[in-house]
C-alpha cells in the first residue's frame, strides 16, 4: 500500500496592502461569461413566450382584476422555490442550469414589470382599492409560494431519502 501524497503547505493569507491580481482582459471577460448570458437570453424568450401564452389563453379585460398575471407570478415562484430546493440539496446542476431556467425562463415567466402596469391601470381606472389589494396581495402571494414550494419540496425529499 502507498502512502497518501503529502499535503501542500498552507500559504499565509494575502496582506491587507497586497495587490489585487490583475483583471483580465476584455476579451477573456467576454469570453468567460458569454454562456451565461446566452442562456439567460435563450431562457427568457421562452418564458416570455410562456407568458405571453397564459395571457392569450387566460386574457384580462381592460379594467379587470389581472388573475392571469396574479397566478403566473405565483406559479412562477412556486417553481423557483422547487427548483432551489432540487438544485442545492437533491442535484448538482451544471453551471448554465440555474442562469438558464431561474434566471432566463422564470425571469421571462414571472411578470412584476406588468404587475406594474396592472396597478397603475386598475389605480387610472378607478379602481383603486382593487389596485391597492393587488398591491399588497401579490407580494404575500409570491413569496408565500416560494416558502410553501420549498418547504413541500423538502419535505418530499425528506420523505423519499428515508
Amino acid at each position: 500500500m502507498t502512502s497518501p501524497a503529502p499535503l501542500p503547505p498552507m500559504t499565509e493569507p494575502a496582506s491587507p496592502d497586497a495587490e489585487p491580481p490583475p483583471p483580465l482582459p476584455r476579451s477573456a471577460r467576454i469570453r468567460e461569461q458569454a454562456p451565461a448570458v446566452g442562456v439567460v437570453a435563450v431562457g427568457g424568450a421562452l418564458g416570455a413566450c410562456a407568458r405571453y401564452g397564459a395571457g392569450l389563453l387566460w386574457p384580462t379585460a381592460p379594467g379587470a382584476f389581472p388573475w392571469t398575471t396574479l397566478g403566473v407570478n405565483a406559479l412562477g415562484c412556486a417553481v423557483i422555490g422547487v427548483f432551489m430546493v432540487v438544485i442545492t440539496e437533491m442535484w448538482s446542476a451544471h453551471r448554465l442550469v440555474r442562469p438558464f431556467f431561474g434566471t432566463g425562463v422564470l425571469g421571462g415567466f414571472t411578470t412584476f414589470s406588468t404587475y406594474a402596469v396592472d396597478i397603475h391601470g386598475l389605480v387610472e381606472g378607478g379602481h383603486a382599492e382593487a389596485g391597492l389589494a393587488y398591491l399588497a396581495a401579490t407580494p404575500l402571494i409570491a413569496l408565500a409560494a416560494v416558502w410553501g414550494a420549498a418547504h413541500t419540496a423538502r419535505r418530499l425529499i425528506g420523505w423519499r431519502q428515508t
